[in-house]
C-alpha cells in the first residue's frame, strides 16, 4: 500500500493566517519537536513550485489541470509518510476522483487509520458505544475533517487551495501543522467533478448539478463520495465553491436552516465562521467602502435543501457542513489564497476544539435516539439576527414510517436501499400490524390501519433519526420564506409510493433488511413464464434492459403486467431484477398480452435546447445510461427537412428549453404532424416540449396566466389519474406530481387529461406554496392523439434530477405506448389541424421568465415598492412589478434558468435591499 502526504501548501503570512495558542484540554499535546518557524518543511516532500512549476495561492497565475491534480497527489504520496491516497469514484468520462487522507504518521498506518475510523463511526451509535468508551474516543482519537472542492466544474480555486493545504500538512514542521495533524485526520478531495473541470462547466458530463444530487446519489461521482463519507464520517465538512464578484462567503448561513440539523452543528458552523474572520486577512469584512477581496456572512447560502454538500454532511453525518464561496472575478492567486486561508482556519479551529467536537458528536446521536424514541421533531430556528420563525414545526409526533407493499414494490425497495445506503435501519414486517392512528401521505389521517406482511418499517428510534425525517418527511416545514432551491423532496412523494407515519408506539414483528429483495422466487418450468407488474421506475428500467437484451416481452394492457418466456431467464437477468428490487413471479403457462417493442428514440437538440444541462442531460442519463436506449440526436433542420434522423425514429423526446416553436417552419410542423400520424409518439417536457407541440397544432391545451402572488417552489401536489390512457398504466387513481413553477395548462378538449389537479376538497400541496388553488382543475399531463400516433405532453419535468421516480415511470409508459392504441380508425396521414388545436396555437405565447428553473421574485411591503424598485433598477431594467393585498412583487426574468448560487447579481441585490433597510417578506431565486 502506498502512503502519501495530505492537503495543500500553507504560506503563513503575518496577519493573514491564524496562529493557534496552546492546546486546549482534551487536544493532543503539541509534540516537543515541532518548530516555531512556520516556513519549516520537510525537503523530501515536493512543493507545488517543484512539482507543478508554479506556486499555489500567492504568485499563482493559472489554475491546476486534472492531470496535474492527480500527478501532484501521486508525488506527495510517494514522498510523505503522513498521507494515504485512493480513488473514491470514476467520472462519467472515466476520470478517477482521487483523495488523500493526511494526519501524523501514527494515525495513517493502515491498522491505526482503520481503528480511528471505526471508533468515530461507533460514536454514531450510542446503543453499542457507552459513555465511557465515547469519552475515551474523544480524548484519544483525532476528529475527521473533510476538505472538498470543485463540485461545480468551473469553480476551480477550491481544488488548488486543497492541494496547497495538502502540501502544508504533508511537509510542514511547524507547531501549527503538528497540532492539526495530531488532532485531526483530514480527508482531501481536490475535485468532485473532473469532467466539468475540463469543460469549464458547472455540471458533470450528463448535465447534472452534483451539488443537488447528494440524497439521490444518481451520479456515480456522488455515489462514490458518499461511500467514502461512510468510511470516514466527518465532524467538519468544507465544500469549496466559487460565485460571481470579488468577495468571499463563509457561514454563518442565510436562513432557512432545516430543523433536523442538530444545534451542535449550527454552533460549530458559526464558531468556525468566527475563526475564519480572524484568519481571512486581505480586506477583512465587506461593508462601506470595502467591496472587494473581503468576506460576508448571512446572505444567499442557506442550509435547507437536502441535496447540498453542506446539508447532507450535517443532517446525514452530524458534521458542521459548510459551503465556502469565493468570487470568481478575482485573480487566480487571490482566489486560491483566500480559499486556503479559510481551509486552514477551519482546520485550526477543529484541532483546537477536537475534544469538545467529539464529545458533542456523540451527544448528537444520543439526542437523536431519545428524540426518535419520544417521536419528537426538532423545532424550527433562524440564525440571521433580523429574522424570526414564520412557520414553526407543527406539534406532531412521529415514531415510525411504514412503506406499504401493495404497489410499486420495486420503487419501495429502491427507497429502502437508499435509506440503508445512509446507515438507516429498515425492517420488513413479518406479521400484520395494526396502527391505531396513522397519517397518510397526502395530508390525510386514518385509524386502525393494518400494515401487511411485506411492508417496510422505519422506526425513528435509531441514530439516523435526523436523516430519516429530513428525507422522508411529508413536509420539510420551512421556517422562513427564502428559497434558493426546492421546498419539497419527500422521497415517498417523489416515488409516489404508499406511505404512512405514526406517533403510536408500535413494535411490529419484523426482520432487519440486510439486502435488497427481488428476482425469482421459484422456477416456472421450461414451458412457463415469468411476470412482473410494470408499475414503477425500477420495473421500467428492467423492461428496457430486457428489451435491449432481446428478451421477448408482452404486456397486459389492463393490468400493466409484463411477461416473458421462462427460457429467457438467465442468471444475469435474475441478478438484474434483484438489483432493481423487482420480483419475477413464475407461472406454468405462457405469457400473454400485447408485444412490447424497444423504442427508437430521437432526442431533440434543436432551437432553444441546452445540451449541457437540464432535461436534455437528464434524458441522456435516464434513457441512455440507466435504460440503455440508443438516443439519436434530432435537430430543427432534421424535422424541417424530413431527414432520416427524424423520420426513422419511433419516438421523439423534446426536452425543456427556451423556444416556443423549436425553430420549426410551417413545413416542419406539418412534417411533425404527419410523422405522428404514422403511429409515432412525441413526448414533450415542460415549457418547450408543450409549446412546440402547441405551435404545431398537436394540442388544444392553453396556458393559464399565473397571478402575481402565485408561488410554487418545487412542491408536491395530489393529482387525479385518468387510467384510460396507456400513459397511466400501472399508476394509482390518485398520485403525486412535482411542480416547480411550471406552466399552468388548461385541460385538453381533444385528448385525454391524464393527470389533473383536483378541483374539490381532495386538492393538496406540500412545501411552500401561495395561491396554489389556481391549479385546481388544470392539467399536468395530456395524451393527444393524431392519426395513429400521439403527443404526450408533460407540464412539468418528469426527469427532474432523475429522482422523480413516478415521473420516470410515466415517461417509460409514453415510450412504450402500445401500437395502434390511439385513434385506431384515424387516417395515418394528416396535414390538417383540429379547430380547437388551431385556436390554441393562435394564442399568445407566455413570456419565458424562468427558463428551465424559475424567475427571481422579491416580495416587499407595498409601501416599500418605490425604494425596492430603485434598488433593483441598479442591477436590471427587466423587473416586472405588481401589487396584491399589501405586497409588492418584483419579478426579475431569469431566461437562462440560473439558480441562485450561479446568478450574476442576485446575491448583491439581496445585500443592497438589506443595506437599504427594506424588509423582505419573501424571496424566491
Amino acid at each position: 500500500m502506498r502512503r502519501t502526504a495530505g492537503v495543500a501548501a500553507l504560506l503563513l503570512l503575518a496577519g493573514l493566517t491564524p496562529v493557534l495558542g496552546g492546546a486546549p484540554a482534551g487536544a493532543a499535546p503539541t509534540p516537543p519537536g515541532c518548530s516555531d518557524d512556520p516556513a519549516a518543511r520537510l525537503s523530501t516532500v515536493p512543493s507545488p513550485e517543484s512539482a507543478l512549476g508554479f506556486p499555489l495561492g500567492t504568485g499563482q497565475e493559472r489554475v491546476v489541470t486534472n492531470d496535474e491534480v492527480r500527478g501532484y497527489l501521486k508525488a506527495v504520496d510517494t514522498a510523505s509518510d503522513r498521507v494515504v491516497t485512493g480513488v473514491m469514484a470514476t467520472s462519467v468520462l472515466g476520470q478517477p476522483l482521487p483523495y488523500a487522507v493526511v494526519s501524523n504518521e501514527r494515525h495513517v498506518r493502515p491498522g491505526a487509520l482503520r481503528q480511528i475510523a471505526d471508533d468515530i463511526r461507533d460514536l454514531r451509535d450510542p446503543r453499542r458505544t457507552k459513555p465511557k468508551k465515547a469519552a475515551e474516543t474523544a480524548t484519544d482519537r483525532p476528529a475527521i475533517v473533510w476538505v472538498a472542492g470543485n463540485v461545480h466544474g468551473g469553480e476551480k480555486s477550491g481544488t488548488d487551495a486543497a492541494l496547497k493545504t495538502l502540501y502544508e500538512l504533508a511537509s510542514g514542521l511547524s507547531c501549527a501543522v503538528a497540532e492539526r495533524n495530531d488532532n485531526l485526520v483530514t480527508v482531501i478531495v481536490p475535485t468532485q467533478n473532473p469532467d466539468g473541470r475540463d469543460a469549464n462547466r458547472r455540471q458533470n458530463e450528463y448535465g447534472f448539478d452534483m451539488n443537488r444530487d447528494w440524497f439521490a446519489r444518481t451520479q456515480q461521482e456522488t455515489d462514490g463520495k458518499i461511500e467514502l463519507l461512510r468510511q470516514y464520517p466527518p465532524q467538519v465538512f468544507v465544500d469549496a465553491h466559487e460565485m460571481g464578484g470579488r468577495q468571499y462567503f463563509f457561514p454563518p448561513n442565510a436562513d432557512p436552516i432545516h430543523h433536523e440539523i442538530a444545534g451542535e452543528n449550527v454552533d460549530w458552523i458559526n464558531r468556525i465562521g468566527e475563526a475564519n474572520k480572524a484568519g481571512f486577512g486581505f480586506n477583512g469584512a465587506c461593508g462601506g467602502a470595502v467591496t472587494t477581496e473581503c468576506y460576508f456572512n448571512y446572505a444567499t447560502y442557506d442550509l435547507f435543501f437536502m441535496g447540498y454538500g453542506d446539508t447532507v454532511p450535517a443532517a446525514g453525518f452530524g458534521a458542521a457542513g459548510m459551503t465556502f464561496e469565493k468570487g470568481s472575478a478575482s485573480a487566480v492567486a487571490d482566489r486560491v489564497q483566500q480559499q486556503f486561508h479559510t481551509q486552514w482556519s477551519t482546520l485550526g479551529w477543529a484541532a483546537a476544539n477536537k475534544h469538545e467536537v467529539l464529545t458533542s458528536y456523540y451527544k448528537i446521536w444520543t439526542d437523536a435516539l431519545a428524540e426518535g424514541r419520544a417521536g419528537t421533531l426538532e423545532p424550527n430556528e433562524v440564525v440571521q439576527p433580523t429574522n424570526t420563525v414564520q412557520f414553526p414545526v407543527p406539534d406532531v409526533s412521529i415514531r415510525s414510517y411504514f412503506l406499504l407493499p401493495d404497489r410499486q414494490l420495486g420503487d419501495v425497495r429502491r427507497l429502502v436501499e437508499r435509506l440503508r445506503g445512509m446507515d438507516v435501519e429498515v425492517y420488513e414486517v413479518t406479521r400484520p400490524t395494526t396502527v391505531p392512528t396513522a397519517r397518510v401521505f397526502g395530508g390525510r389521517t386514518a385509524t386502525d390501519v393494518t400494515v401487511p406482511v411485506g411492508a417496510y418499517w422505519i422506526p425513528m428510534d435509531q441514530p439516523q433519526k435526523h436523516w430519516i425525517q429530513a428525507i422522508m418527511g411529508e413536509d420539510p416545514y420551512v421556517p422562513f420564506p427564502y428559497f434558493y432551491d426546492v421546498s419539497s423532496w419527500s422521497n415517498p412523494l417523489l416515488m409516489g409510493v404508499d406511505t404512512i407515519y405514526t406517533g403510536d408506539d408500535v413494535r411490529p414483528h419484523a426482520r432487519l433488511v440486510r439486502q435488497i429483495a427481488g428476482g425469482t422466487t421459484s422456477a416456472a418450468g421450461a414451458k412457463g413464464s415469468y411476470a412482473y407488474p410494470l408499475d414503477s421506475a425500477a420495473a421500467a428500467e428492467l423492461t428496457f434492459r430486457l428489451l435491449g437484451r432481446g428478451v421477448p416481452l408482452v404486456r397486459d394492457l389492463d393490468t400493466g403486467v409484463v411477461g416473458f418466456p421462462a427460457k429467457s431467464l438467465t442468471p444475469e437477468v435474475d441478478r438484474l431484477a434483484r438489483s432493481l428490487g423487482v420480483t419475477l413471479s413464475p407461472s406454468g403457462a405462457a405469457a400473454t398480452g400485447s408485444p412490447v417493442d424497444l423504442p427508437d428514440v430521437g432526442l431533440f437538440q434543436g432551437t432553444g435546447i441546452s445540451t449541457t444541462s437540464g432535461s436534455h442531460g437528464e434524458a441522456r442519463y435516464v434513457l441512455g445510461k440507466r435504460w440503455g436506449l440508443d438516443l439519436t440526436p434530432v435537430t430543427t433542420a432534421d424535422i424541417n427537412d424530413n431527414t432520416p434522423a427524424f423520420t426513422g425514429r419511433t419516438v421523439l423526446l423534446v426536452p425543456d428549453g427556451s423556444s416556443a416553436t423549436g425553430g420549426l417552419t410551417a413545413a416542419g410542423q406539418a412534417n411533425l404532424r404527419n410523422w405522428i400520424a404514422q403511429g409515432h409518439t412525441y413526448v414533450g417536457l415542460r415549457n418547450e416540449g408543450t409549446r412546440m407541440a402547441r405551435a404545431a397544432g398537436l394540442t388544444s391545451t392553453t396556458e393559464k396566466a399565473k397571478p402575481a402572488d402565485y408561488r410554487m417552489i418545487g412542491s408536491h401536489l395530489r393529482v387525479d389519474v385518468d387510467g384510460g390512457s396507456p400513459v397511466a398504466l400501472g399508476r394509482p387513481a390518485e398520485d403525486f406530481e412535482f411542480n416547480n413553477s411550471d406552466s399552468i395548462l388548461n385541460p385538453s378538449s381533444t385528448g385525454t387529461n391524464v393527470l389533473t389537479y383536483p378541483s374539490g376538497d381532495t386538492f393538496w400541496a406540500n412545501g411552500y406554496t401561495t395561491r396554489s388553488e389556481v391549479l385546481k382543475g388544470t392539467v399536468a399531463l395530456v395524451d393527444e392523439p393524431t392519426g395513429g400516433g400521439r403527443a404526450v405532453l408533460f407540464a412539468f419535468n418528469p426527469l427532474f434530477r432523475a429522482y422523480n421516480e413516478n415521473g420516470l415511470h410515466l415517461v417509460a409508459n409514453a415510450l412504450l405506448y402500445p401500437s395502434g392504441a390511439a385513434d385506431r380508425g384515424a387516417a395515418r396521414r394528416t396535414t390538417g389541424v383540429d379547430p380547437a388545436r388551431a385556436a390554441a396555437a393562435a394564442q399568445p405565447v407566455a413570456d419565458d421568465l424562468g427558463g428551465e428553473w424559475r424567475p427571481i421574485t422579491v416580495e416587499v411591503a407595498a409601501g416599500d415598492r418605490g425604494r425596492a424598485e430603485a434598488v433593483v433598477a441598479r442591477y436590471t431594467d427587466t423587473a416586472r412589478v405588481s401589487e396584491v393585498d399589501g405586497s409588492a412583487y418584483l419579478v426579475i426574468p431569469n431566461p437562462a434558468g440560473l439558480q441562485a448560487d450561479e446568478h450574476p447579481f442576485l446575491r448583491d441585490l439581496v445585500g443592497a435591499l438589506r443595506d437599504a433597510r427594506i424588509p423582505l417578506r419573501s424571496l424566491v431565486g
